[in-house]
């Protein structure tokens, strides 16, 4: 009654066909294309920068190194006044479970 059935491998049907042979064709070679001898021009547009658009570029790239600076400074002091808020906790812990045990 529990013991599992175990499938069996129905017997193929129909008619089976072999394999089809396959032939290898044969591989014919053309001459290579000529090579172009003057540089096709590019379709990309230049960027051209004048002074206002150098500018612009110099304080936005400024702008974000600050603000990317100004983040991380604060996220390390973030780290360092949890790290010291939980190493005072850590000690004034132990000192009131050490107080505790000379009291008794």
């Amino acid at each position: 009654m529990l013991r599992p059935k175990v499938p069996t491998m129905p017997a193929p049907t129909g008619q089976v066909t072999p394999p089809a042979v396959i032939e290898p064709t044969t591989i014919t070679q053309s001459a290579p294309a000529p090579m172009p001898t003057t540089e096709p021009a590019s379709n990309r547009p230049t960027i051209q920068l004048t002074s206002g658009g150098l500018i612009t570029l110099v304080v936005g790239g400024t702008t974000v190194v600050l603000v990317l600076g100004a983040v991380l400074v604060s996220l390390l002091l973030a780290v360092a006044i949890t790290a010291g808020s939980t190493a005072i906790t850590a000690l004034v812990i132990r000192s009131l479970m050490n107080s505790d045990t000379k009291r008794r």
